[in-house]
């Protein structure tokens, strides 16, 4: 790599940064409190100055362990999170009114222990409000101090569009891996085309892309993979075949699957960045080296025919889940 680091809201960061959510939530039983302590700690250790967590992970725990586990080091990351999934008992649905992020922030704000938020998401685009008023009141808390930038999770190119031209874009997030393609259809050419980094959580297919996870029916009820359509009886053969061929590239150039995995989507631009989740100390330093190796083109090609929108078995998420998702949709085959 010729650039060290990518850019973000005008912080140089290393392109490699951390998806905080599983160390409280999402994937099956979470890592005990002191080992997630450890392993933040660890990943400022290693190098990582991109941190990325948000409200809904554990109910603010998340958020709540960020703050306690890397207290006195704050100087030394820049912080993301988000609001607007809401998840309060029954009530389940998406709101980015300023009322809601109003206090959103404060809450976010208190549970990480810091007077700041360097990258403010909205989780999901919210079709009640007006894209306006949400922009305005984020644009508001920029003004005052509390974060330094927005962004966007999971949201069309239009809709990006109009953001952006109530008040520029921080960054965009959403999902981005060898098997989940949807950026491709317009958000990754918008966000080069506004100046806009695009920022890929689960660049790694939610941990399959490491070829670690033989067997998802091993899953522990709560782990959300469970739920995905990639993961259940019928695709997971298949997709295992793909996963399998991907670690045989792999091994030809003497990298770890995860780490062509990663490659791969940072090849995808230079406004691309990675925040894959870990709970293993090793692969932390192993995703952080993966901005560091120098595959050949051919090689990333190859992965990119082999895994993709039309080779992968199953939709991204079960029935239920896509109504809530604003990015673009591949029709189906």
């Amino acid at each position: 790599m010729t650039d060290t680091t990518r850019t973000i809201s005008g912080k140089a960061l290393h392109p490699v940064g951390l998806g905080c959510m599983n160390l409280s939530w999402a994937y099956g039983t979470p890592p005990s409190h002191d080992d997630g302590m450890k392993l933040l700690n660890r990943a400022l250790d290693l190098g990582y100055n991109h941190l990325d967590t948000a409200r809904i992970y554990g109910g603010g725990k998340n958020e709540a362990l960020i703050g306690e586990a890397l207290k006195g080091r704050r100087n030394e990351f820049f912080l993301a999170s988000k609001c607007g999934i809401v998840v309060e008992g029954p009530k389940r649905g998406v709101d980015c009114s300023p009322e809601a992020i109003d206090r959103a922030i404060d809450e976010s704000l208190r549970l990480l222990g810091t007077d700041h938020i360097d990258l403010y998401y909205m989780h999901r685009f919210d079709p009640n409000v007006g894209i306006a008023d949400s922009v305005g009141a984020l644009a508001r808390a920029m003004e005052s101090g509390k974060i330094g930038a927005y962004g966007v999770s999971e949201w069309s190119s239009a809709h990006i569009r109009e953001a952006h031209g109530v008040h520029a874009v921080g960054a965009v997030q959403t999902e981005y891996s060898l098997w989940t393609r949807n950026v491709e259809l317009a958000v990754l050419d918008t966000c080069h085309e506004l100046g806009v980094p695009l920022v890929a959580f689960s660049p790694v297919g939610r941990g399959a892309l490491c070829g670690v996870l033989r067997d998802p029916s091993t899953l522990e009820e709560s782990d959300l993979r469970t739920k995905m359509p990639r993961f259940n009886a019928e695709n997971w053969p298949h997709n295992l075949a793909l996963i399998d061929g991907l670690a045989a590239l792999a091994k030809e150039v003497g990298v770890t699957t995860g780490q062509l995995a990663l490659a791969w989507v940072l090849s995808r631009g230079d406004h691309v960045h990675v925040i894959p989740g870990t709970t293993n100390l090793q692969h932390l330093a192993d995703n952080y080296a993966a901005w560091d190796l120098q595959l050949p083109a051919d090689v990333l090609e190859a992965a990119g025919k082999l895994i993709n929108e039309d080779t992968v078995a199953g939709h991204r998420y079960h029935d239920a889940i896509r109504p809530t998702i604003d990015t673009e949709e591949f029709e189906p085959a």
